[in-house]
């Protein structure tokens, strides 16, 4: 398994090559000048020079100095004065990406951790009273909740939300950041699409659990619904749950744009909105190395967690088996 997990380790500089190569595509395709700010376009002549000292009139030169900056290259022969340096913010000047995703990541991974938990809480138990119980009202009302947290979009539950746990009750407040009552309103509206997932995927686990033979026959037996479920349907029921954390978690981590937007937070992903709208090229393919560094790691413990739990699934491919 070390083996496994080193050689897929060394995968991951050419998946995130491949990442940015592709985000940098986009992003100097779409309309939409990275020197104008709120409105505001410099002179021509001071235009062109901001140009040429960030490297925005070549996109060549522009993305290979990238390159070297955030992979420590340049840091090596002395190109640049630290290693991983994601670059200056061309919306923001006096502050570098690293600082930007400093100061905004970890109050988007907080947000997502306590996510995927509320999540896994709502999502097992709604799972659970579903697929103990097929048919019944029980699993028909977790399925239409279910649907439901899929189907509505974030801003209308998290206005919603707003509108009745702020505005009208005053339970907790209306947006920002800094304590856990500010936490609490975008954690659960981050988690219900999370929650519904797992939900779905856990009754369906279940279900198929439930009707193989060994399953069967323990019921045949003398064990209860219940007992049978827990004791030998539930651990290959939770797999597919286990497959989905790993990209659930590291969109949850890397932050909701939507809710973010809604409770006024300051996070990696109203940053990202912001850099979209003002073509921050370097703000943009920070935030999209974060993610997709995270996304790749939180795969990796994932295929070796379910290799771990059921260790007849190779680890090498596991990760096309199960998708």
């Amino acid at each position: 398994m070390t083996a496994q997990i080193l050689r897929r380790l060394a995968q991951l500089p050419v998946v995130l090559c491949a990442v940015l190569l592709l985000t940098f595509s986009l992003l100097w395709l779409i309309p939409g000048n990275p020197m104008e700010h709120e409105g505001r376009q410099p002179p021509p002549e001071i235009a062109a020079a901001m140009a040429r000292q960030y490297q925005l009139d070549s996109p060549v030169a522009f993305f290979g100095g990238y390159l070297a900056r955030v992979s420590g290259v340049g840091w090596v022969l002395g190109w640049h004065d630290r290693p991983f340096d994601l670059g200056p913010s061309l919306r923001h000047p006096d502050w570098t990406v690293n600082e930007i995703i400093a100061a905004g990541f970890p109050v988007s991974a907080s947000i997502g951790i306590g996510a995927i938990a509320m999540a896994l809480v709502i999502g097992i138990v709604a799972g659970l009273v579903g697929g103990l119980r097929p048919g019944s009202w029980r699993d028909a009302f977790t399925q239409v909740i279910a649907l439901l947290g899929i189907s509505v979009p974030s801003f209308v539950v998290g206005s919603l939300v707003l509108v009745l746990f702020a505005a009208k009750w005053r339970l907790f407040p209306v947006a920002g950041w800094g304590t856990l009552s500010h936490a609490i309103l975008p954690m659960f509206v981050l988690s219900l699409p999370f929650a519904a997932y797992i939900a779905r995927l856990l009754r369906f686990g279940l279900v198929e659990q439930m009707a193989t033979d060994h399953l069967r026959t323990a019921r045949a037996k003398g064990l209860s619904r219940r007992s049978a479920a827990w004791r030998h349907a539930l651990k290959n029921a939770l797999l597919p749950v286990l497959s989905y954390i790993g990209p659930a978690a590291a969109a949850a981590m890397t932050g909701s744009f939507v809710v973010e937007k809604v409770f006024a937070i300051p996070g990696l992903g109203r940053h990202f909105v912001e850099g979209v709208l003002a073509k921050d090229i370097t703000l943009v393919m920070g935030i999209v190395l974060v993610y997709a560094t995270l996304l790749v790691l939180l795969n990796l413990v994932v295929d070796v967690l379910y290799a771990w739990v059921d260790p007849r699934i190779d680890l090498a491919g596991s990760a096309g088996e199960r998708r």
